[in-house]
């Protein structure tokens, strides 16, 4: 599995619908799981970001095509980081010239 951080900002109708952010975000895990994505944890972040995700995939078309469903709704606009758990870094580290 790969991870990612999607880093995200409402859009004008995501603002407008904020009350619904419980169902959406149960509509999200749905959606992920129909294309291999695990949404581990959420956040709600102040600064340049609205939302955090923390999410696993099987692979990075997994995520797009995760990413562009989710992005096809208009509640959010995502930017998406792939990053490397610690003892992935190890094994990177470990295999340098």
């Amino acid at each position: 599995m790969s991870t990612y951080m999607l880093l995200c900002n409402f859009t004008e109708q995501g603002v407008r619908t904020i009350k619904e952010m419980p169902q959406r975000r149960a509509a999200a895990r749905e959606l992920g799981k129909k294309f291999g994505v695990d949404i581990k944890a959420g956040y709600l972040a102040m600064g340049t970001y609205d939302l955090i995700i923390h999410a696993e995939a099987t692979d990075d078309e997994a995520m797009a095509k995760f990413l562009l469903s989710l992005a096809a709704i208009g509640n959010v606009r995502t930017t998406s980081v792939k990053v490397f758990p610690e003892a992935d870094v190890d094994k990177i580290i470990a295999g340098l010239a």
